[in-house]
C-alpha cells in the first residue's frame, strides 16, 4: 500500500484549532483535509485516539479500542439536536494555543451528560437501531470498557488496582452488583463511543473521498490503568493480587540517560500464542476500521523487550526479554495478508529486529533530526536510504526542526549545513525539500515544521509528565499559500497521486 511516492502532514487532532479549547472531530478537521488537498498531500498522520489517561498521553490511554470522548465536537451535537446553541453560551474560554486537559474535561462533562439525556430521551427508532447495532458490533470490548469507566467515575478516578479486591479481582457477584447500580453511568460511555465513532467516521470518509488516507498509531503496550488489562489479566505479567511482576520501558538511549519507565504491564506471549493472539487481532481489526495504515509504536518490542521489575525507580535496571513476533507476524500474514503496518524502529535497533521488520515487508522509520551527528556517518542519511522506508523531519517525540537546530552543537550545525549545501535561513524547508527529494516512498513532516515554530511548539519531551500533548495550531495557519509551497515540492518531486490518462 505504501510503494509509491507520496506525502503527508503529522497533526493530531487535538491540535487543530477551534472554540472549544481543543481540537475536535468537526469543522476544523474537514478543513485541514481540504488543506492536504490543496498541499497535494495523500496521508494524514496522527497519533493514538483513544481516551486519555495518565498525564494526557495518547499513549497511555484506558483503551486500545475506545475513541477519545476529548475529540467529540459540540457543533455537531447541536446539528443533532442533542445539544441547543444556548447549552454553550457560559462555556469557559481557554486558549487557542494550547489545550488544559483538566479543566477543558471539567467543562465538557455536564455538556456530554446533557446531549446523553437528550438521546436517551428523544432519539427516534432509526438512532436507536444505529445505537444498538452499534453497541453489537464492538460487544468485545465495550462493556467492559463503559463498566470500567463508570467505577472509575464512581470513585474518584482511582486506578483499578487500588479498587476494593471483589471489584479488583472482577468477582462475578461484585460486578454483577456494581453494574446494576451504575447502570445509567455505563450507558453514558457506551453512548459516547457511538458519538466518537459516528464523528470519527465521517471524518475518514471525508478523507476517502478526496483521496487522503490516514496513518494512525498503535503503542505496542496498554496502560497499567486500562480496562484492556483489568478485564484481560491472564494475558499480562500479573501476580496472584494482580499486580505487575514487570513493566515496560526503555534502556538509556537518546532521549534519556536513564531510559524510560513506561510502567505498562507486559503481555504474557505465551498465553497469547494458545488463543491464536485473538487480543491482538482484535485489537487490530479495530484499528483498521478507524485508519487505513497503522504506525506500531516500539515495534522492537516484537523481537525483545525491556523487563523491568516493578517497583523500580529509573528503567536502568531491567533486561532484554525475546518475543515470539516472528510467529505472531506469521500467524497474521497466513489471516489476513500482508497488513499495510509501519515499523517504528528507532531507539536501540539490533540485527533481529531489522530481520523481523524486513522479512515482513515492513517499511521502517527514518528521522532526519538523527542524521546530522558529525561524530559518526549513519543510516538516517539521506543517501543511505531504500525505497521501502517513511522519512520524517522529525516525530512528536522530536524538538521541532528549528528549536533542535537552534540547540545544535555547532559542530553539528557546520557539518548539516555543508552536507545540505544550504544556508541556515528557513533551515525547516530546506530539510522538508531533503526529505521529499529522498528515494523514500513516503515523507511525513510535523505541521510544526512547516509553519516554521521552535521548542515551544514541540509535542512532547520523553521522559517528562507535564506541559505535553498541548500545542494546537490556529485557524489562520493554514493559507493557500503555504499550501501552494507544499504542493510545489510535492508535485517537483514526484509525490503526488498519479492519474490514468
Amino acid at each position: 500500500m505504501m510503494n509509491e511516492r507520496a506525502s503527508g502532514i503529522l497533526l493530531h487532532p487535538t491540535s487543530l484549532p477551534g472554540k472549544y479549547g481543543i481540537g475536535t472531530l468537526g469543522k476544523a478537521a474537514f478543513d485541514f483535509i481540504d488543506f492536504l488537498v490543496r498541499a497535494r498531500q495523500q496521508y494524514w498522520q496522527i497519533l493514538p485516539l483513544g481516551p486519555t489517561g495518565y498525564a494526557d498521553s495518547p499513549y497511555q490511554c484506558f483503551s486500545a479500542h475506545a475513541g477519545n470522548p476529548n475529540l467529540i465536537d459540540f457543533d455537531l451535537l447541536i446539528k443533532a439536536k442533542l445539544l441547543h446553541n444556548e447549552d454553550l453560551e457560559d462555556f469557559p474560554h481557554f486558549s487557542e494555543d494550547a489545550v488544559s486537559f483538566d479543566a477543558l474535561q471539567n467543562a465538557r462533562l455536564p455538556l456530554l451528560k446533557k446531549a446523553f439525556q437528550s438521546f436517551t430521551m428523544y432519539a427516534d427508532n432509526i438512532e436507536k437501531l444505529a445505537y444498538r447495532n452499534f453497541l453489537k458490533d464492538n460487544a468485545k470490548w465495550i462493556n467492559d470498557y463503559a463498566l470500567f469507566r463508570a467505577i472509575k467515575a464512581n470513585r474518584n478516578q482511582k486506578p483499578w488496582y487500588q479498587w476494593e479486591t471483589p471489584l479488583k479481582m472482577r468477582e462475578p457477584e461484585a460486578i454483577k452488583a456494581i453494574q446494576a447500580l451504575l447502570h445509567e453511568e455505563i450507558d453514558f460511555h457506551k453512548f459516547l463511543q457511538f458519538v466518537f465513532f459516528r464523528q470519527w467516521m465521517a471524518v475518514k470518509e471525508y478523507a476517502h473521498k478526496n483521496k487522503i488516507r490516514i496513518i494512525g498509531d498503535i503503542p505496542l503496550y496498554v496502560a497499567l490503568d486500562s480496562a484492556d488489562s483489568w478485564a484481560n489479566p491472564e494475558i499480562f505479567e500479573f501476580d496472584a493480587e494482580r499486580n505487575p511482576i514487570r513493566v515496560g520501558g526503555v534502556p538509556p538511549d537518546y532521549f534519556s540517560e536513564t531510559g524510560q519507565l513506561w510502567g505498562n504491564p507486559l503481555f504474557r506471549w505465551d498465553v497469547l500464542k494458545e488463543t491464536g493472539y485473538s487480543w491482538w487481532v482484535d485489537r487490530i481489526n479495530t484499528n483498521l476500521f478507524l485508519y487505513d495504515v497503522i504506525r506500531i509504536d516500539h515495534f522492537r518490542g516484537f523481537s525483545a523487550y525491556w523487563a523491568i521489575p516493578y517497583g523500580e525507580k529509573t528503567a536502568v535496571h531491567g533486561e532484554w526479554i525475546p518475543c515470539p513476533g516472528n510467529d505472531f507476524f506469521e500467524f497474521l500474514r497466513t489471516k489476513s495478508g500482508n497488513l499495510p503496518i509501519i515499523a517504528e524502529d528507532l531507539g536501540v535497533i539490533t540485527p533481529d529486529v531489522e530481520t523481523l521488520r524486513d522479512d515482513f515487508g515492513l517499511p521502517g522509520m527514518k528521522i532526519l533530526q538523527f542524521a546530522f551527528d558529525s561524530s559518526e556517518a549513519n543510516d538516517y542519511l539521506p543517501h543511505n536510504y531504500i525505497k521501502n522506508c517513511i522519512v520524517y523531519t522529525g516525530t512528536h517525540d522530536n524538538d521541532t526542526i528549528i528549536g533542535w537546530f537552534n540547540g545544535a552543537t555547532p559542530e553539528d550545525r557546520k557539518y548539516m549545513l555543508d552536507y545540505l549545501n544550504a544556508p541556515e535561513k528557513d533551515i525547516n524547508w530546506t530539510l522538508i525539500r531533503l526529505a521529499w527529494a529522498s528515494v523514500a516512498y513516503t515523507a511525513i513532516v510535523p505541521m510544526q515544521d512547516i509553519l516554521g515554530l521552535g521548542s515551544a511548539s514541540r509535542m512532547n519531551l520523553p521522559g517528562t509528565t507535564a506541559n505535553n500533548w498541548q500545542w494546537r495550531a490556529k485557524a489562520n495557519v493554514f493559507t493557500d499559500d503555504l499550501a501552494e509551497k507544499l504542493a510545489h515540492l510535492t508535485v517537483l518531486y514526484g509525490r503526488t497521486k498519479k492519474t490514468k490518462k
